[in-house]
């Protein structure tokens, strides 16, 4: 009776800090989502946001290479941002930053939430051209599945729910374990799909891609984006089947037993900061001509959505002895 009691005592003992494990590092990952919106809304009440070459430079250029009803549409909504900038720009910023600041208050959490997504859909369709995933050159380098896409996703895996049975994630809380493992796989297995579209397995893909991203940053970032560059000059298809790979074992990696998931998680961090240091230059926020971090963020705060509560939720606890 007394080994039955401690085995008992130790399984409510993994519950019990399994799920304050969770909904902590929930907290502090709505916190970092709260933060990157501040960030955006900071950005885009720079200078060059209030004139007539932002609508043009991120609404104006997009829609080429879609259907004609997506392209029209974009194109709708730059004339209608281009006839008033400072108005419609004001607007976007103040917007983003009241998101990130209600996400950052618990009271009108669930509300900011909801209006994220709805925004960042906007978003996505009209400044982002769907994160160019019907124009066939997307690639994880250029900020597919587009960053503002993500946002939507993580307000999903981070809305608040009570607790419900041991999760082994954060994600899992509000859609469950299956259905968090199934946006896992469609965005991971996604990005490797995306890196082997014809136009990215030409001989200077990955090269254009990223040439230039380092223009007005940091020397060290321009240093590591334009070397990454020189080295992937002429060998594009090579480089973009690694790519694929690579995201393709981190993809299938949360279909491993639990205890894999940890290197899992690890490997796309490590992956989304490749991504946002030699690929989006740190999102080019200096210079005055971005509106956002880009995806690299994004992605590294998904992943640690998926960080497992605590090492024995799914494993027997160890008998000890009467």
């Amino acid at each position: 009776m007394t080994q039955v009691a401690t085995i008992v005592t130790q399984r409510e003992l993994a519950a019990e800090r399994a799920h304050r494990f969770s909904t902590d590092w929930r907290r502090w990952l709505q916190l970092g989502l709260a933060a990157i919106w501040v960030f955006d809304g900071l950005l885009q009440y720079q200078t060059f946001m209030f004139t007539k070459g932002f609508a043009q430079m991120f609404i104006g250029v997009h829609g080429g290479g879609n259907p004609g009803w997506v392209s029209d549409s974009i194109h709708w909504a730059w004339t209608i941002v281009e006839t008033n900038p400072l108005l419609y720009n004001a607007g976007f910023a103040t917007l983003q930053l009241a998101l990130g600041l209600a996400i950052a208050w618990r009271r009108s959490l669930k509300a900011a939430l909801v209006v994220s997504i709805i925004w960042s859909l906007l978003v996505w369709w009209f400044a982002e051209d769907l994160g160019g995933l019907l124009s066939g050159g997307a690639n994880a380098l250029s900020g597919a599945p587009g960053a503002v896409l993500l946002y939507a996703v993580l307000a999903v895996l981070l809305w608040p729910t009570p607790h419900e049975g041991d999760r082994l994630f954060v994600a899992a809380r509000p859609i469950g374990t299956i259905a968090a493992k199934i946006v896992w796989l469609v965005l991971w297995l996604g990005l490797a799909a995306l890196n082997l579209l014809p136009a990215n397995l030409t001989p200077n893909a990955v090269h254009d891609t990223v040439a230039g991203m380092g223009d007005g940053q940091p020397a060290w970032v321009t240093a590591l984006v334009d070397g990454f560059a020189n080295l992937t000059a002429h060998h594009g298809a090579a480089y973009s089947i690694a790519g694929a790979i690579i995201m393709a074992l981190v993809g299938l990696g949360m279909l491993l037993p639990a205890r894999w998931t940890r290197i899992t998680v690890i490997a796309a961090l490590i992956v989304s900061a490749f991504i946002w240091v030699v690929g989006q230059a740190l999102g080019a926020v200096v210079g005055g001509q971005s509106t956002d971090v880009n995806s690299g963020p994004l992605l590294a705060l998904i992943a640690l959505a998926y960080w497992p509560s605590t090492p024995n939720t799914h494993e027997t606890p160890t008998e000890k002895p009467a």
